[in-house]
């Protein structure tokens, strides 16, 4: 089959090394990499396959000759740089919010809705991490009944904000082991032995941009215009992998066997039976792995649903892996 020329935008960043992780590890035959970053970090070098590879400074020329663009940077950067690549005749599969609810951008995750990445016009969005996760363990059912309405909590870990995440967390844990001053800069409250019930960007109907997301971005994937989501989104002083507890509501009931049968046998889903005699999965469980795990899947006391409980990397499943997915998906039906 064809090799491949790609290149990665924004290289440098937890997502972007994740990417390279992973065109390495699923053996693609990559006979180009283009590593992309901002002028300040050109000129350094990162392996890849056992050679360095120099990064350059990314601009409107840097994507003449490939195949495939990897978007792992910031919505505005994105914008600035779609219609170069798409110009180039390359596919933008961008991990970016900027162009998810766009009308004519596939909005994918391969084992769910895979089709629709081939309808794409040179951009491929990827979802929000926490969208995928769930999305992913309850997707079985959508395909027993469709579902009507979800009510999910996310318990997202703190590299979730990035590399100055993951510093905060580390550095306030020490300062507290030491006896020292708390500082904060990242989130809006201190994370050490804490949770902050907020994330995002409030909106006009008191949730946050980031809790939204589940609904938009559920509506389009699972092909459910009229979904209604009602998502609370926490930060949890957890350094990787989110969690995540769920509501599902369908309009046929689903029995909690019937669903723990479908989840076991739906590509990238894993269902906990005995994790050192546990049936719940933890976000130690899950982390760098693709697969999202389930658990606790039992009835809904309040109604006709069920409750059920799943973790995912959100750095592989919920960001990089699903892209490189993505790309592996075109490559391979090309």
């Amino acid at each position: 089959m064809k090799e491949l020329r790609i290149a990665i935008l924004g290289a440098t960043g937890a997502v972007g090394r994740e990417m390279m992780k992973l065109l390495e590890e699923y053996g693609l035959p990559v006979s180009e990499l283009r590593l992309l970053c901002s002028e300040r970090s050109a000129g350094k070098t990162l392996p890849f396959r056992g050679e360095e590879i120099t990064l350059r400074a990314a601009d409107e020329t840097s994507f003449e000759g490939l195949d495939f663009v990897l978007g792992a940077v910031e919505s505005d950067m994105s914008r600035r740089f779609a219609p170069a690549i798409v110009k180039s005749g390359a596919v933008y599969i961008d991990n970016s919010s900027a162009f998810r609810l766009e009308e004519g951008v596939p909005l994918v995750v391969p084992e769910i809705n895979g089709a629709d990445a081939f309808t794409h016009r040179g951009i491929i969005a990827n979802p929000n991490c926490s969208s995928i996760i769930t999305l992913l363990a309850v997707a079985a059912l959508a395909r027993l009944s469709p579902i009507r309405s979800m009510v999910a909590c996310t318990y997202q870990a703190v590299s979730g904000a990035g590399a100055a995440g993951l510093q905060e967390l580390e550095q306030q844990l020490a300062d507290r082991a030491a006896g020292r001053e708390l500082h904060r800069s990242v989130f809006p409250a201190q994370i050490a032995c804490n949770v902050i019930p907020f994330i995002g960007r409030e909106l006009p109907n008191g949730y946050t941009d980031e809790e939204m997301k589940m609904q938009n971005e559920g509506r389009k994937i699972l092909h459910l215009p009229e979904l209604r989501v009602s998502c609370t989104c926490v930060r949890v002083p957890v350094l990787r992998s989110h969690s995540i507890s769920v509501t599902v509501r369908t309009e046929r009931k689903i029995s909690p066997g019937e669903a723990r049968a479908a989840i076991a046998a739906f590509p990238g889903c894993a269902v906990a039976e005995d994790l050192e005699g546990r049936d719940y999965p933890t976000p130690l469980d899950s982390s760098d792995q693709d697969a999202v795990w389930v658990g606790r899947i039992r009835e809904d006391l309040t109604g006709d649903g069920l409750n059920l409980w799943c973790c995912g990397d959100q750095l592989r499943k919920g960001a990089a892996a699903n892209a490189v997915q993505i790309l592996r998906l075109l490559w391979e039906g090309a």
